[in-house]
């Protein structure tokens, strides 16, 4: 059976179209963006999510500059804004300020925790 294939809209490298990451650059973001809470495709530079409301620019917690919600790095300083989801099962990557686990819907409840280690570099 023949598949398709999409490019990735971070790298530009072709990409299966149920894949969830880009297999050459890791963008967890392979055709596009979505928001954090809702999950509903976002445009970067967007000021809020069409779907939740949410903000799509937040201060990154390492540089304080305004960062977009829906990329794994900081746009400014290029650390990672991603935390890992506390459920052993799961441990997917979260964006830093998200409540609950987008995969399996674990509360996050240590986040704080993860970021000042991160601050730290234990992490």
């Amino acid at each position: 059976m023949a598949t398709y294939k999409q490019p990735c809209a971070q790298c530009g490298e072709l990409v299966e179209k149920d894949s969830r990451v880009c297999p050459k650059c890791g963008s967890r973001a392979p055709f596009g963006f979505r928001c954090p809470n809702c999950m509903k495709p976002v445009e970067r530079g967007g000021e809020a999510c069409p779907g939740c409301g949410r903000k799509l620019m937040v201060p990154c917690f390492y540089c304080g500059n305004p960062t977009f919600a829906g990329a794994d790095k900081c746009d400014f300083c290029g650390r990672s804004v991603m935390i890992r989801c506390e459920n052993k099962r799961c441990g997917e990557p979260q964006f830093f300020d998200v409540t609950k686990c987008m995969a399996c819907g674990k509360i996050i409840k240590k986040a704080k925790k993860q970021i000042n280690n991160m601050r730290k570099g234990a992490v």
